[in-house]
Formats: C-alpha cells, sequence, structure tokens
C-alpha cells in the first residue's frame, strides 16, 4: 500500500531537512561544533587557496599582502611570519582589475570617499563625496596603494564579500579590516593576483 502524498507531509519533510543535513554539512565545512555561529569567512574558507608570501616576495620586510581576485581572499603576512587570511571583494571586471606589485602608502581610519571621473562617467548620479559614516563605500578603515584609486578598505554592505562588485578596491568587512588596520605599516608590500 503506498501512502499518499498531502501537502502536511511535504511541507513537514522539506522542514526537516536543514536539520537531517546540519551535521553533514558542519562536517563538510570543518566548522565543528553545531552550536558555533557561522560567519561569512567560515563559509567562504573552501574556496581559499593557500598561498606562501615566499612565492611573491622576497623578504616579508614590514608586512606582505596578497589579494587573490579568484579566490577572492586577502592573505596578510605580518613582519614576524604571523599569517591571516579574509574573504574579500574584488573588482566587478577584469578592465577594472589591476594585477601586479605595489604597496600601501597611507592608511585613513574614518576615510572619505571620491568617485574617480571613470566612475562618475559610468554613474554619472554619484555624489561629488561621502564623508565618514554607515553610507560610505570604504566603511570604517582605508589602506591606500600607490596605484591611484586602489584600496584595501571596509564595506557596510556585507552583500559584496566574496562577489566581484568593486571599481578595483579590495573590500573586508568592518570588523575584519578593523583587525587588520593596526597590523598593516606604511610600506607594506601589496601583489594583486
Amino acid at each position: 500500500m503506498t501512502t499518499p502524498f498531502s501537502r502536511r507531509r511535504v511541507i513537514a519533510g522539506l522542514a526537516a531537512l536543514p536539520v537531517l543535513s546540519a551535521p553533514a554539512l558542519s562536517r563538510a565545512q570543518g566548522l565543528g561544533a553545531l552550536d558555533r555561529p557561522v560567519t561569512g569567512a567560515q563559509r567562504n574558507i573552501s574556496s581559499f587557496t593557500t598561498r606562501n608570501w615566499q612565492d611573491h616576495f622576497d623578504t616579508l620586510g614590514v608586512g606582505a599582502i596578497v589579494c587573490d581576485v579568484d579566490s577572492r581572499a586577502l592573505s596578510y603576512w605580518g613582519p614576524d611570519g604571523t599569517f591571516r587570511v579574509y574573504p574579500t571583494s574584488v573588482p566587478l571586471t577584469e578592465e577594472l582589475t589591476r594585477r601586479g606589485y605595489t604597496e600601501v602608502v597611507r592608511k585613513k581610519e574614518g576615510p572619505t570617499w571620491t568617485p574617480t571621473a571613470s566612475m562618475r562617467e559610468r554613474d554619472p548620479n554619484l555624489p561629488e563625496s561621502v564623508p565618514p559614516g554607515p553610507e560610505n563605500p570604504l566603511g570604517t578603515h582605508a589602506m591606500y596603494l600607490d596605484w591611484p584609486a586602489y584600496l584595501i578598505h571596509g564595506t557596510h554592505d556585507t552583500r559584496k564579500i566574496g562577489r566581484p562588485s568593486s571599481s578595483g578596491c579590495f573590500g573586508l568587512y568592518n570588523e575584519q579590516v578593523a583587525q587588520l588596520y593596526p597590523l598593516v605599516e606604511i610600506g607594506t608590500q601589496v601583489r594583486v593576483l
């Protein structure tokens, strides 16, 4: 005898799927206990590529950063060899992506955003500038590279992290750029892959 399908049974079965799949999903992502909160960085960690600073720089100097467009991650090595990795937003298109070697030349907590001429050409409705605050696309902290208009910065729009969404910059969650900001010294070498 077959059991007839009912709307109530289908809904109950669908509701049970997240509960039944959670332990396997947790193990697959390496998250450990189910009661530990899952953050964006933990969800995206499987897409990160392991990097070694020696593959990109002769010495660590005051620090080193690799921004990887493909894995959408920023890897940081401190002068003492400490290592951190963060999920990032990346440029929207290959034309907006500048690759190669650069360095951090300036840092600003509470930056003001001023759209470039090419940004304003693409979107004439952009404001002349945006002061620090929740509407600022640069988030809470910015580290300026020696390439004009290219930055590593925070973002208030967390939907951008892990996606192509910038005009050339690398954006981090505000909480994570606040962790990275004091570690990065002026002169930190940067490579964009």
